[in-house]
């Protein structure tokens, strides 16, 4: 059954303070619990889940061991890819180390799942004071067909270099999902990236936008 596909293994540490391995499958009743928020409480055990859409189901399953491997090792919880319901659901003990733990996991899971490289995710576990930022090109501008895509188009830039060119003077990354934009990175660069992209939906042209970035980007790194 497909429920046995995907087994995998995690630890917890047991009375003595050693660690002890287990397994617990896909279809393992123990976590299949339903409710109606995103935090659940499992006995003493606390659950979060993060939705996976069909189009990042098979970049899970190839980049499972390195998304699995520093949840369980770095932040000693524990997680699996429940297959019934499509989610990757994350579970921390009582004894946890740090309760922030927890959400360092789910923020880290969903940034892979929005799209960005696990690499780049991983930055959620390891660093302080870094978000992810979600908004769609009409939220900005209400645009449809056409001019949507050309407006899609112009972010992205000849082979990714507009994209890019934000990228590396806000020191953030960007993920351009159809019209959903994803932007990665601490606020003050989020909020410098997010008043780019928004003068290219709005048709400034990108030689001016550049301009404009690397006034504001030089200001910033000045301050600091």
């Amino acid at each position: 059954m497909e429920t046995e596909k995907m087994e995998v293994s995690t630890s917890e540490r047991n009375g003595r303070g050693k660690k002890r391995s287990h397994s617990f499958s896909a279809g393992d009743n123990k976590m299949d619990v339903e409710g109606g928020g995103p935090t659940e409480k499992v006995g003493k055990w606390e659950m979060r889940k993060v939705p996976v859409p069909p189009h990042r189901y098979t970049p899970l399953k190839q980049k499972w061991k390195d998304i699995f491997t520093p949840i369980v090792e770095h932040l000693e919880l524990q997680v699996r890819f429940n297959l019934k319901t499509r989610n990757v659901e994350i579970r921390a003990g009582e004894n946890v180390k740090d309760p922030s733990y927890l959400q360092k996991a789910v923020d880290f899971v969903q940034a892979f799942v929005y799209g960005f490289a696990v690499e780049d995710a991983l930055a959620l576990v390891r660093l302080e004071n870094l978000f992810i930022d979600t908004f769609e090109v009409q939220d900005v501008k209400p645009l449809k067909g056409d001019h949507l895509s050309r407006a899609i188009g112009r972010l992205a830039g000849k082979g990714g270099r507009t994209k890019f060119t934000i990228e590396n003077t806000t020191k953030t990354r960007i993920v351009l999902a159809d019209s959903k934009i994803h932007i990665l990175g601490s606020y003050e660069n989020i909020q410098l990236a997010k008043r780019a992209i928004c003068n290219l939906i709005l048709g400034t042209p990108p030689s001016k936008v550049y301009g404009t970035l690397r006034s504001m980007a030089s200001r910033v790194s000045q301050k600091f």
